[in-house]
């Protein structure tokens, strides 16, 4: 039975690196196809899967095909029903809404993906970090993630956004901020119980310093979490996304989101405007909903998985 070698304090010499996963590289591949067989069979992820590209290509490729002009006003066209011209009508300063609904799929899209990136890199290695090392610094650390969960997120948001310009970066950055404590729980859950686990100790054993047992060991085998917390992560970055726009807080005009569309429509709620209401309502609706099927289909797989083991 060969011995699990852990290299030099600034990590293993090439050829000598302990598996991540503490096992044959086969079993992983198997696991993940297990994973694969499970998700395809639940009809609903199946679906989430089929909206979210759709709200790709209708945000991305759209505007190639359907050329409108989401940069200057039209006075002369403001607040017209859907016709031929202008399928689902014109808003406020005469924008088609069409047209518009694509752009701001965009930067809606763009900031969720980027923000749920940003928090679970940061929210995965804080937890990764605090869950392996433990004593005085878990304490610390968690306390911190505490001490900004006491505070009502939309409040932070708030407080965040009224600080910073508004802008797609800095929006990015502020539902990042509050989003990562989620992701740093859980993963400091699963880190506590992966540092209990014989490669992990083999390598510590064998003096592998802290920060390449966390990237290459606690991180790793924590990555169905993560993943399907980063899906869950991206709808309520795009919630959190139309809640801001909503209170006014969005990039400014002409830059455009669902939910500041859904915010100007709602303007017009009792005229009877329902075409600068629901087209936005209903792509938010659908894409948060969308990445939800995704993550507890995700969620299931995963379960599956481990009772495999």
């Amino acid at each position: 039975m060969s011995m699990i070698l852990a290299g030099e304090p600034s990590g293993p010499p090439p050829g000598t690196e302990p598996p991540a996963d503490g096992g044959a590289a086969a079993a992983g591949g198997s696991a993940w196809r297990m994973i694969l067989s499970v998700f395809v069979q639940n009809r609903l992820a199946v679906l989430g899967v089929a909206i979210v590209g759709l709200m790709v290509l209708f945000s991305f490729a759209g505007p190639l095909i359907y050329h409108t002009d989401q940069v200057h006003a039209n006075l002369s066209a403001i607040n017209t029903p859907p016709s031929g011209a202008h399928p689902l009508g014109t808003d406020n300063v005469g924008y088609d809404v069409l047209g518009r609904l694509m752009v701001s799929g965009q930067s809606s899209l763009i900031v969720g993906v980027a923000a749920a990136a940003l928090a679970t890199v940061v929210g995965t290695l804080w937890g990764a970090v605090a869950g392996y090392v433990g004593g005085a610094v878990d304490a610390v650390m968690m306390r911190i993630v505490d001490s900004v969960l006491s505070i009502p997120p939309l409040i932070f948001i708030l407080l965040l956004a009224s600080v910073f310009r508004p802008s797609t970066g800095a929006l990015i950055v502020v539902v990042a901020v509050v989003a990562w404590l989620a992701p740093a729980r859980l993963v400091r859950g699963e880190a506590i119980s992966l540092r209990a686990r014989e490669f992990v100790q083999a390598s510590t054993a064998m003096g592998g310093r802290r920060t390449w047992i966390v990237l290459r060991h606690i991180t790793p085998n924590a990555v169905g979490t993560i993943v399907v917390q980063a899906t869950f992560e991206v709808a309520n970055a795009i919630l959190l996304l139309a809640a801001l726009s909503y209170l006014g807080l969005g990039p400014a005009p002409p830059a455009t989101n669902w939910g500041s569309m859904l915010s100007d429509g709602l303007n017009y709620m009792y005229e009877g405007k329902w075409w600068l209401i629901y087209p936005p309502g209903l792509a938010i609706v659908l894409t948060v909903v969308a990445f939800n099927f995704i993550g507890d289909a995700l969620r299931a797989a995963l379960e599956v998985r481990l009772q495999a083991r």
